[in-house]
C-alpha cells in the first residue's frame, strides 16, 4: 500500500509503475529456460521479493529471493510463499 499510495493520481489511473512483490511464471511449452529465467531476473531488479519459475517438464521450481542466489527444488510436492505471503502454500499435485 505504501508503494501505491507514493504514486502520482495520474500514475494510479494508468497501467501503474509498480513491480509485485510475489511473482509466479508457470513456463508452457513454447517458453525457453533461458528467456523466462532472463524475465525472472528482471522483474527481481525491479524489485520482487518472491519469485517462483514452475517448469513443469523438469518439475522443478526455482525459486528466486532478493539478495539471495537461485534455490532449485526437484519435484516438490508444495511450495511456501514464505514471509512474502505468510501462511500460503501451492500444493503442487495438479501441475505435475
Amino acid at each position: 500500500m505504501e508503494r501505491w499510495n507514493s504514486l502520482t493520481e495520474e500514475e494510479q489511473e494508468r497501467f501503474a509503475p509498480l513491480c509485485p512483490d510475489f511473482v509466479v511464471e508457470l513456463m508452457s511449452p513454447s517458453d525457453t529456460l533461458e528467456k523466462t529465467k532472463a524475465k525472472m531476473k528482471e522483474y527481481m531488479g525491479n524489485g520482487a521479493r518472491l519469485e517462483w519459475l514452475i517448469n513443469r517438464k523438469q518439475k522443478q521450481i526455482e525459486i528466486y529471493r532478493q539478495n539471495q542466489g537461485v534455490e532449485i527444488l526437484e519435484f516438490p510436492q508444495t511450495v511456501s510463499g514464505e514471509d512474502v505471503l505468510p501462511g500460503f502454500v501451492l500444493d503442487l499435485e495438479e501441475i505435475w
